[in-house]
C-alpha cells in the first residue's frame, strides 16, 4: 500500500541510529510490526491468572519434548 506521511525528522534520525536499517520504507516496517508485536503480548498479559492448568502439567517437561524435537 503507498501512502505519504509527514515525519517528525529528529525522531527518524534517532530511529536510525538505534535500529540500523537505512531506509524510510524500512524504519516505518520495523515500526509497526514491533507495534503489532507489543500490542498482540500485551493481550497475552491480560490472560494472566485466567487459564486453569490441569494439575498434572508440567511445563518443563513440555518444553524439553519441544526442544529435542528441533
Amino acid at each position: 500500500m503507498r501512502t505519504n506521511i509527514v515525519l517528525d525528522d529528529a525522531l527518524v534520525n534517532e530511529a536510525f541510529s538505534l535500529t540500523g536499517v537505512r531506509t524510510k520504507r524500512e524504519l516505518v516496517d520495523l515500526a509497526l510490526r514491533e507495534m503489532v508485536h507489543r500490542r498482540k503480548k500485551k493481550n497475552l498479559m491480560d490472560l494472566a491468572g485466567k487459564i486453569k492448568l490441569l494439575p498434572d502439567y508440567d511445563h518443563k517437561e513440555m518444553r524439553r519434548l519441544r526442544d529435542s524435537s528441533d
